[in-house]
């Protein structure tokens, strides 16, 4: 029942259809008993937006494409690990003061860790946005080696700077060696899912391919990976684990994550559940 007392969070972002964050976390409220929703907002005006959540008393946001970097401007404080990676996509309401995290990062970490172990793998980064930053930020110290690729030469340069790695261009990629492939760009996401950022001839048997979109639950690449001999890695572990610890930062409590991942689930593969 929502009434007066019904606390909101929301997710924004263009566009923002995709978005299976309201079926996760309005999950995870129900499961705690809390008395609160989530909801999508498809947002074009930040500005407006931000100053909406305080005037309105929105208690938490999480933040997606394109605006993860945008949105830093117009926070009051800046958790240390988002200001490293140049990248928020948590947003937590106190008091008025927003403040930006980045939960990306623990959310790569532990569906990496759940599966593969990194310690000396050469790691190819496949995009240089706000989840590719945070990704990449996360395994520099556990990786032996780390490359960035990206369609913008310039915007993949600059991370790699960043983080005191190679950059190459996307067609170089057949000459990387790499353990372990993380894709983070949009290619591959529903509606586009016969779409693939990469030829099959660079999935080698052995390797570690994660692909951190969740909708659908199997993209082309981690099909074609699988068909190769690959270990793959679905984005959902990413999102559920992200989600989870968002909640944490927007309540102090502990969320059911069997709860959040069997309510993404019915969505994305029913028959699975």
């Amino acid at each position: 029942m929502i009434d007066q007392q019904t606390v909101l969070y929301g997710v924004v972002g263009w566009p923002i259809g995709h978005s299976l964050s309201p079926v996760m976390h309005n999950a995870a409220f129900a499961a705690a008993g809390l008395n609160a929703v989530y909801l999508a907002f498809a947002v074009r005006d930040l500005a407006g937006c931000m100053a909406g959540v305080q005037a309105l008393g929105i208690r938490g946001l999480s933040v997606t494409v394109p605006h993860k970097s945008a949105v830093i401007p117009h926070l009051d404080d800046l958790d240390e690990r988002a200001r490293e990676i140049g990248a928020v996509n948590t947003v937590v309401n106190r008091d008025g003061r927003l403040t930006g995290y980045n939960t990306d990062a623990a959310g790569a970490l532990q569906a990496l860790e759940e599966r593969i172990s990194l310690a000396g793998k050469r790691c190819l980064i496949l995009g240089a946005g706000g989840a590719a930053r945070a990704i990449a930020f996360a395994l520099r110290d556990k990786v032996g080696a780390l490359t960035v690729a990206n369609r913008s030469p310039a915007r993949g340069r600059a991370l790699a700077q960043a983080l005191g790695c190679s950059f190459i261009s996307l067609d170089e990629l057949h000459r990387v060696q790499a353990d372990l492939l993380i894709q983070t760009t949009p290619v591959g996401m529903a509606p586009d899912d016969g779409a693939c950022p990469v030829s099959e001839q660079i999935l080698k048997e052995g390797m570690a391919v994660m692909d951190i979109i969740y909708n659908p639950l199997e993209t082309k690449l981690l099909a074609m990976a699988r068909s190769r001999g690959c270990v793959t890695i679905t984005g959902l572990s990413m999102f559920i684990h992200q989600g989870a610890e968002q909640f944490r930062l927007w309540t102090g409590g502990e969320p059911s994550v069997q709860a959040m991942t069997r309510a993404v689930l019915e969505v994305l593969a029913p028959e699975e559940r």
